[in-house]
């Protein structure tokens, strides 16, 4: 039952040392987020992030926990970690160096880890000297100036705060990876991410207390999350299971291989990266636009906002470009069927080697169609709800799939340690579906 595998956590001493190690880390990254940077009006900065709801700023914003519209120390939170990783992976397909560490095993990893952090550090550069730049010409909608000293002083501190900030971050990410439980920096942004709900419920009770949601709608809408987290679980663990047979072999006097195994592909491959890419891209000319005062850019700006039938038929369309971008490039059929080759495997009814390679290509690009369209479903139900039904309540899109994702996974390795030590997992039997 959950009840005795929740207790069963605190009998495990290395396990609880585990997730007491996480917690703490957690509660250093948000207590950083609350330490302002020096020169900044906070007041008048949370003026103009209040104005520019919807646009890329509230993208970074909810990715920083918040950190962004008050400019803290974590500003620019993990998303110039996330940027280097994922140029990291895409230059693997086009530089034959990377290739080569990516096969390597560990110490390639660490290599391409190392490189990783160099580019962070670069990308917070950039993005610290833009944010600095930008934020001497801002104001709030009274008129107030956001940055009180302007000049290159201000410049450079920023940038010098915000760099050590996402540096720090990326530091915490990777011991709680070692040491902790869970993967840390997707358990940094699900803090950021979740840190905000309490705000968001008591947002509920106050329209509620207005009279601008009444308790049949609630109970409908709680209704509608319950269903939606419950299918993001059912298709996030869904997977299509290629059969392999390996071939015996007798090496010595031993026979080896002859079992039956297989091969199995998830149906959302590419995660939560398209919809944040997609996102990313919409609406950077669409913020771009917002600062400039020609009628014709104030109505691409206008189109390209949430809600709008435009910007949700692009997002869709970048959704499903994305979604078979990314798994292209992290998922290589080719390789898969050389290692089975080598390894005396083979799929029943299909010959090892190019034939095997091109039937599990298609059988992929069968299945990402599904996980595209599952992505775009959860990412534009908000705008929806929002939109066409005039409801107050937001939930749903990119967070929401990341806080559940997150916790299937951190879920997962809790379990792993729970039931290599002999002691019953969460569910009765078996634990989570798909990550035996």
């Amino acid at each position: 039952m959950v009840g005795s595998g929740f207790g069963n956590i605190f009998k495990i001493p290395e396990l609880k040392k585990r997730i007491l190690y996480t917690l703490a880390l957690l509660f250093v990254y948000r207590v950083g987020v609350h330490v302002p940077t020096p020169g900044i009006d906070t007041v008048a900065l949370a003026s103009f992030f209040a104005k520019m709801e919807g646009t890329i700023f509230g993208i970074f914003n909810m990715f920083s926990g918040g950190a962004l519209e008050q400019l803290s120390v974590f500003a620019l939170g993990i998303m110039p970690y996330i940027s280097a990783s994922i140029i990291l992976q895409l230059l693997t397909v086009v530089i034959p160096h990377l290739e080569r560490l990516k096969n390597e095993g560990e110490q390639g990893r660490k290599k391409i880890t190392q490189y990783t952090r160099y580019g962070t550090v670069v990308l917070s550069i950039i993005q610290g000297l833009g944010i600095s730049i930008g934020l001497e010409s801002m104001t709030s909608p009274g008129g107030a100036p956001i940055v009180m000293v302007p000049g290159w002083g201000f410049r450079l501190m920023t940038v010098l705060t915000l760099t050590a900030g996402t540096a720090f971050i990326m530091w915490l990410g990777e011991q709680i990876t070692e040491r902790g439980i869970g993967n840390g920096i997707s358990l940094i942004i699900f803090a950021g991410i979740v840190a905000r709900l309490p705000a968001a419920i008591m947002n509920t009770f106050r329209l509620m207390s207005t009279g601008e949601m009444n308790i049949f709608l609630l109970v409908i809408l709680m209704v509608l999350m319950v269903l939606v987290v419950g299918f993001i679980i059912f298709v996030e663990q869904g997977q299509r299971r290629i059969p392999v047979q390996y071939a015996k072999r007798v090496v010595g006097r031993r026979m080896y291989g002859g079992q039956s195994t297989h091969l199995p592909l998830k149906i959302n491959t590419s995660g939560v990266i398209p919809p944040i890419f997609a996102s990313s891209i919409i609406m950077f000319p669409a913020t771009i636009a917002s600062f400039i005062t020609i009628p014709w850019m104030k109505s691409v700006a206008d189109a390209m906002r949430p809600g709008n039938l435009f910007y949700e038929l692009l997002y869709v369309g970048f959704i499903f470009f994305f979604c078979y971008f990314y798994t292209a490039v992290t998922f290589n059929p080719v390789d898969v069927a050389d290692n089975m080759k080598k390894n005396g495997g083979y799929i029943p009814g299909i010959r090892p080697g190019k034939r095997t390679a091109d039937y599990i290509d298609r059988v992929l690009t069968r299945i990402t169609l599904g996980g595209a369209i599952y992505v775009s479903a959860v990412c534009v139900l908000p705008s929806i709800l929002i939109s066409r039904f005039n409801v107050p309540f937001y939930f749903g899109g990119t967070a929401l799939l990341i806080v559940v994702g997150v916790a299937i996974d951190t879920v997962a390795q809790i379990e792993s340690h729970m039931l290599t030590r002999h002691y019953e997992g969460f569910l009765k039997k078996g634990g989570i579906r798909g990550r035996r």
